[in-house]
């Protein structure tokens, strides 16, 4: 049975090496059963295991590798191939995998990030074949971003060129888009979002000529209901590019997540926003099972001051630049800043380096030994294991999605339709998800966490934020050095 062979051989191997997790063996035996029994499976992993489940999910898997496509990020292809089977090969355990877009014809593990599953997925390739999606917690935000579609100048250019005869109606329809977009932005470089009725305006348009060359055939088949779709403007050289994105990306793996077997493996037990996109699709997970403990955390001090104003407060630039300074003076390690809002963080970003100078940079990965790296969440969460270990990590604003983003307006309203709790049901989730694995750097570095937003102390669901951070202990005031 696949359960005992992985187990045992886990075991051996285990024995001639040292592991800091002490689940690898309830993993593998997990994994193995789900690969024998071809059936539904999540595993929910504590935060704290870290990259030490590798080994618990490869044992298995270089047992019996036919048939499986593992979905990963490019972070963790990296560790992969540069880590993990090397480690494999020097204990005699050997694994074959193929990368690409055609599917391997041996029993080699397929190793796919999220924009080539969409495309396998699209060509047919993924029938009878059983998925491992690695932090499967994100992965509705990784197939958007995947499915995303963008529309340049240069795609409107190469569609008057195919259609000649509509040139003159293509060019009209252009201009006046560009004319309304420029008009309604508040700020430049603005975000606005696509009115339904001109977007099918020009899809009947489209839909006269025939075919028309891509990326147009893929915005001819995105619902206007079931997408989001806006202009990111170009005030410079007065261009707009002409962005869309699938509200509920699951949809489109309907079919394969009912009919196929999967494993999710979650970097995180806070799933909530997985869940309930998994139950929007009434696709039941037989089994579920959350991994963790074993491993001793420290508790993170964390300064949190109390009576701090709101965001949209006057006073909140000038709090977060005094806080910030007071945190960052006399720190010999790397600070990082994280803040979504993009005018906040161009001015924090400025205000900082006017006080510190070249320490101060911007979305950087290789700041000096002491630097402040100013960024955005998403951007830590993707980069991180390309810095070194911050001392600290200043949370000027909770990774709470603004819902002036068009993406996220559209995503609220779909749930307003429905008549459901957008902010505890999709704003909220998302924020928890994002924290544990953006604080755990600062873990392993025993450093400490700022958070300066005002909401945590004064909303009810701040508990919740204080509860993704466990364990933590206050730090209630800033001691010199």
């Amino acid at each position: 049975m696949l359960e005992a062979l992985a187990h045992n051989q886990l075991k051996d191997l285990l024995h001639r090496s040292s592991s800091k997790w002490p689940h690898n063996l309830t993993l593998s035996r997990l994994v193995a059963r789900s690969l024998r029994r071809r059936d539904k499976t999540l595993i929910q992993l504590d935060i704290a295991s870290r990259d030490f489940w590798w080994i618990g999910l490869l044992v298995p898997i270089c047992l019996e590798s036919k048939s499986i496509v593992l979905v990963l990020s490019a972070r963790h292809r990296r560790r992969l191939l540069n880590v993990e089977l090397p480690r494999l090969k020097k204990e005699g355990l050997k694994l074959a995998c193929w990368e690409g877009l055609s599917p391997p014809a041996g029993e080699h593990l397929w190793l796919l990030d999220h924009a080539e599953v969409v495309v396998a997925l699209e060509r047919g390739f993924l029938k009878t074949r059983q998925l491992i999606f690695i932090e499967a917690e994100l992965l509705s935000e990784r197939l958007r971003d995947a499915m995303s579609i963008e529309i340049t100048a240069a795609d409107w250019e190469k569609l008057t060129r195919a259609h000649p005869s509509a040139q003159s109606a293509l060019i009209q329809l252009y201009e006046r888009l560009s004319r309304r977009l420029f008009s309604q932005a508040t700020r430049v470089d603005a975000h606005i979002r696509m009115d339904c009725s001109e977007i099918l305006a020009l899809k009947d348009l489209i839909g006269l000529f025939g075919d028309s060359p891509p990326p147009w055939p893929a915005v001819m088949n995105a619902s206007s209901e079931s997408w989001a779709s806006w202009a990111e403007l170009d005030h410079k050289t007065l261009n707009w590019g002409w962005h869309l994105k699938p509200l509920e990306p699951l949809h489109s793996f309907l079919d394969l997540l009912s009919d196929q077997p999967f494993l999710l493996l979650t970097a995180s037990t806070h799933n909530f926003a997985l869940l309930s996109d998994l139950s929007s699709l009434a696709c039941t997970i037989p089994v579920k099972v959350k991994l963790g403990g074993g491993i001793f955390q420290e508790p993170i001090p964390i300064f949190a001051p109390r009576r701090q104003p709101l965001p949209n407060s006057e006073l909140y630039a000038d709090h977060l630049l005094v806080q910030s300074r007071r945190l960052i003076l006399g720190r010999s390690g790397i600070t990082i800043v994280v803040l979504d809002d993009f005018q906040l963080r161009r001015k924090l970003t400025s205000e900082l380096a006017a006080e510190f100078g070249r320490r101060v940079v911007h979305e950087a990965t290789s700041p000096e030994s002491n630097g402040v790296v100013c960024c955005r969440w998403t951007w830590w969460l993707k980069h991180q294991d390309q810095l070194p270990f911050p001392e600290q990590l200043i949370v000027a604003l909770l990774p709470l999605a603004s819902v002036e983003s068009p993406l996220m307006a559209a995503r609220v309203e779909a749930f307003k339709r429905q008549g459901r709790d957008w902010f505890r049901e999709l704003l909220l989730p998302e924020a928890l998800s994002l924290i544990p694995p953006a604080i755990a750097p600062i873990r392993d570095s025993h450093g400490r966490i700022a958070i300066l937003d005002g909401r945590l102390r004064s909303r009810s669901w701040g508990e919740q934020v204080f509860h993704a951070l466990e364990p933590w202990t206050p730090l209630h005031r800033l001691l010199p050095g």
